[in-house]
């Protein structure tokens, strides 16, 4: 009986549904309301646990506690959803940050009922677009996600908040016209019309089309991990979100175009993305060095770590370039490293934002003495975020690192640019996390710098979350296996599936766009040593 349950539908429908009849909860001073929004998330993020735990196999590269039900079969949409290597860690990351976020928005009291209702709507869709498996449903899944964003920036947000959040639904709504052109695309090529995402892959479309598929879907996914020159929304939106908002923007959101470029552009696309690979670590770099350059100029406290998320999502570009098993290991670690750490982050820079009251770096200085326990706690994700050896993030950059400059299908040159100069943004972090960190906590004392006079430290629930985001990322940077073991098995094939198609674009289309760039794969005798170099 229990093995019938519809596992997936319920986790992504138990919020949304208790989301929409929050109206109908009698509350009059938020009390009741946040106790039901925080209810909801815990009892949602027990039934993934429990799911997963008793119905999910690591082993099996398939998807898993599959669900499909025709939904409007006139236009081909399906309810289909499924998890596997790639999407179950992720949803479980969804889970837990969502559920401390929640908690984290213990003091609203403007509007408590519409916060609540927007979180756990906004908590369903994030789920739904890491399960879905027909590409309308993740289309409409992409964009129920927006509205939520929107209204908990527009409302809850800081001064310039109606700014930030028209800024935020222009870019993301604007290339999300990508996904939907792309997707009917790919879905009405051929004799068959279908928007099932594995269908889709199976299918043989023309160089051409496959290739502005990719474009398209790279755009739309890149505004949303985000990628350089699309990220100017993201600095914005961190700078005037409030801390539950920004938690939930760097923790899952960014994380969501970092899944769906391995859904999507490398699993369904794998011809065009033999020739997007190159470009895409070439963004990567981009990202890490810009990333990195552009916050060390921030003053604002969010938008220096809003850039920092521009320079960590960098390393995910270059572990999907790689095409190596450890390089894509490393991709999928550094998303649920960086979800952990940057949510952690962005929550202690709303624990020091609400005793300051001002998030300028240059107005905090010397507050280590009265916030002794906030100090440390930011000094510890601090060095998290740095790559610290013994957390996580050290484990996701260094196995990007390793896949990188191991791979056989780039030249030595290339390899070599490429490292260099993603460890340069490697030795600019610390600088700039730590220049951070004395300037606030220990920079020129502000005498009309009014604290809370009560408890100006951390309290218990405040503790807590951190403590809650924090044993995981120490636990995995310890012992990287309690994540990789979620999902090594489907990344390897996801590397092999990719690397299949190396040597057939290669030899058979050498007068593609990338002629002057590529050259045919030398194989050995026993197996291809070299499949595609670029050219010094």
């Amino acid at each position: 009986m229990i093995a019938q349950i519809p596992w997936l539908t319920t986790i992504i429908l138990l919020p949304l549904v208790a989301g929409l009849a929050i109206p109908l909860v009698p509350d009059k001073e938020g009390k009741t309301a946040r106790w039901y929004g925080l209810g909801v998330a815990i009892a949602d993020f027990a039934l993934m646990i429990y799911a997963f735990w008793h119905n999910y196999d690591f082993q099996n590269t398939t998807y898993q506690l599959v669900e499909k039900y025709a939904w409007v079969p006139q236009i081909g949409l399906n309810w289909s959803v499924a998890v596997d290597g790639l999407s179950m860690p992720l949803v479980l990351l969804t889970g837990l940050i969502n559920t401390l976020a929640i908690f984290a928005a213990w003091k609203v009291t403007n509007k408590p009922r519409l916060f609540y209702g927007l979180m756990l709507v906004l908590y369903s869709a994030q789920i739904g677009v890491f399960v879905a498996q027909d590409l309308l449903l993740f289309f409409l899944m992409w964009e129920i996600e927006l509205v939520p964003v929107y209204l908990l920036i527009s409302i809850w947000g800081g001064q310039k908040r109606r700014y930030a959040a028209t800024k935020f639904i222009l870019y993301t709504a604007a290339a999300s016209i990508f996904i939907l052109v792309a997707a009917f695309a790919l879905a009405f090529y051929g004799d068959t019309v279908s928007f099932d995402i594995t269908t889709l892959g199976m299918k043989q479309y023309p160089k051409a089309l496959e290739l502005l598929a990719y474009a398209g879907f790279l755009i739309a996914f890149g505004v949303k991990m985000p990628i350089f020159p699309l990220h100017t929304w993201l600095p914005d939106a961190h700078g005037e979100a409030s801390a539950p908002g920004s938690m939930i923007l760097a923790g899952v959101l960014l994380k969501m175009g970092g899944y769906a470029l391995i859904r999507i552009n490398m699993e369904m696309l794998t011809n065009a993305h033999v020739y997007f690979a190159p470009v895409l670590a070439i963004l990567g770099v981009v990202n890490i060095v810009y990333g990195a350059c552009c916050a060390f100029a921030q003053t604002n406290l969010k938008r220096r770590l809003a850039y920092s998320s521009i320079a960590h999502m960098g390393f995910v570009l270059i572990g999907i370039a790689s095409y190596t098993e450890v390089g894509m290991s490393g991709a999928v670690l550094q998303m649920i490293s960086h979800g952990l750490i940057a949510a952690t982050l962005f929550f202690l820079s709303g624990v020091t934002y609400e005793r300051t009251h001002t998030l300028m770096m240059d107005q905090m200085g010397g507050i280590a003495k009265v916030m002794p326990r906030t100090f440390a706690l930011f000094t510890a994700g601090a060095m998290a975020s740095l790559a610290l050896p013994g957390m996580s993030g050290f484990v996701g950059e260094l196995m990007v690192f390793l896949g990188i400059a191991n791979s056989d299908v780039y030249s030595s040159n290339f390899k070599v640019v490429v490292v260099l100069l993603s460890a340069v943004g490697v030795i600019m972090t610390p600088i700039y996390l730590l220049s951070m960190l004395r300037q606030v906590f220990y920079g020129k004392q502000n005498t009309e710098l009014h604290l809370d006079a009560i408890v100006p430290d951390v309290k218990p629930r405040e503790l807590f979350i951190t403590a809650c985001l924090m044993i995981p990322i120490i636990g995995i940077g310890l012992y990287p296996k309690l994540a990789t073991q979620t999902y090594d098995v489907k990344t390897v094939e996801v590397a092999a599936h990719a690397r299949q198609f190396l040597p057939v674009v290669a030899r058979q289309q050498p007068s593609s766009l990338y002629s002057s760039v590529f050259t045919a794969p030398t194989l050995a005798t026993s197996q291809a040593s070299s499949l595609i170099n670029i050219a010094d």
